[in-house]
């Protein structure tokens, strides 16, 4: 009995993604529960499993366009499976032929050999070559969809127009000779994730008021805590004391004290949330994604420490789930670690603000009237200018810097 192996349902606003990659091939025993594909929408990359043991017959080649319900394989229940073979899962069109020569005689493009595949069409108008250019190779002269990727790649001429009237006669220049990009260059479809980001991030620059500005911070107070207690720390709670969780913890007290960060713009009126729901931004090698860790203020350094850590984890792992991500009412985004020393973020829409990290740097400070070395970071903060003011922005910051500086006033909420 075949058993339909499915796209599997991601969440009501999503009907579709990308079947990334298969973790098998055709024709291999698969146990129940196996993972068997990963699959990418604009929010989130899961995996589909099987529901049965036996032998998979793949039918969709990875790299497709598929939507939820969608069968891409089945699996002949109770077979065994064939030894793993060395072909694709789905066989490959042939190689475009090579384009005619250039002597010989062109067909015109008239009646039936003019139209052109819908495949055809779509490449013209993502890429912007005309298929009028091109030499085709299909019947009765017709440019091929094998036509335009073979252009594309550099690896099949595009058709000379000859000049309406001879050009008058000039001194020979030397030829120009433009390096084939054959080799040179790679193609590949941007993931459903990586459009979604680019989305968001058009759409928090067109339809917000966006605004930075920055102060700085002396970490020594709190890298001399981590100093002191981060053994012990680590002993009791089982997990290392970060510099995230003081600023976490730093943004919620100072968010109680400017409430303006802690709202959102929702047409005509605005949102005031009385909760703190925090995002936490972690770089992938499939893009950006910010979980978001809930009630902050309601957690200790260590339950801070360990969801974030839990969700870095599973973020790179392509494990988290949607509702993970979604209800932040700020975000943190900490370049620092990446080596970036001043940034103007963007938002995180629809919320209000947001706090960037930057690294930390000895450099030259005034204390006292005496010049002293002191571990430095840079903290930016971009907000919404409709909603919030560049007098509460900046009181935002300096209340962060005030808690980082002295952090046991996060103990006592002053």
């Amino acid at each position: 009995m075949a058993v339909d192996v499915k796209i599997p349902p991601m969440g009501e606003s999503i009907t579709g993604g990308l079947l990334a990659a298969w973790l098998v091939k055709n024709g291999d025993a698969v146990r129940k529960g196996q993972p068997l594909f990963s699959y990418e929408t604009d929010k989130v990359t899961s995996e589909g499993t099987a529901e049965v043991d036996g032998r998979i017959t793949i039918a969709v080649e990875a790299g497709t366009e598929v939507l939820v319900g969608q069968v891409v394989a089945s699996i002949e229940a109770g077979a065994a499976g064939n030894a793993p073979s060395a072909a694709p899962a789905v066989a490959k069109p042939a190689a475009p032929a090579p384009a005619a020569p250039v002597a010989a005689p062109v067909i015109a493009k008239s009646g039936a050999a003019a139209e052109v595949s819908p495949a055809v069409r779509r490449l013209s108008a993502e890429t912007g070559l005309d298929p009028a250019a091109l030499e085709g190779t299909g019947k009765a002269g017709r440019v091929t969809k094998g036509d335009m990727l073979a252009a594309l790649a550099g690896q099949a001429p595009i058709k000379a127009v000859p000049p309406v009237s001879p050009a008058p006669a000039a001194a020979a220049s030397p030829a120009v000779e433009i390096p084939s990009r054959t080799g040179r260059t790679s193609r590949k479809r941007m993931s459903p994730l990586r459009r979604k980001i680019a989305e968001r991030l058009v759409q928090a620059k067109s339809e917000t008021a966006m605004l930075t500005t920055f102060n700085e911070v002396n970490m020594a107070p709190v890298m001399e805590l981590r100093k002191r207690h981060g053994e012990e720390f680590l002993k009791k709670y089982g997990v290392k004391l970060g510099f995230m969780s003081f600023f976490v913890k730093a943004a919620v007290q100072a968010m109680k004290e400017v409430p303006a960060i802690n709202a959102q713009l929702d047409g005509d009126d605005i949102i005031e949330n009385h909760f703190f729901d925090i995002g936490v931004a972690v770089g992938t090698d499939k893009g950006l994604m910010v979980p978001v860790v809930r009630d902050c203020d309601q957690l200790n350094f260590a339950g801070i420490e360990k969801a974030i850590g839990d969700f870095g984890k599973r973020a790179r792992d392509g494990k988290i789930q949607l509702p993970e991500l979604q209800g932040g009412v700020f975000t943190i985004s900490n370049g620092g670690i990446y080596g970036s020393m001043l940034s103007t973020p963007i938002l995180n829409h629809p919320q209000a603000a947001i706090m960037g990290l930057h690294n930390i740097v000895e450099r030259p400070v005034v204390e006292n009237g005496q010049i002293v070395i002191r571990p430095i970071m840079y903290l930016a903060l971009s907000y919404d200018h409709r909603i919030i003011d560049g007098k509460e922005a900046v009181t935002f910051l300096v209340k962060v810097r005030q808690f980082i500086e002295d952090p046991q006033r996060l103990l006592f909420g002053v």
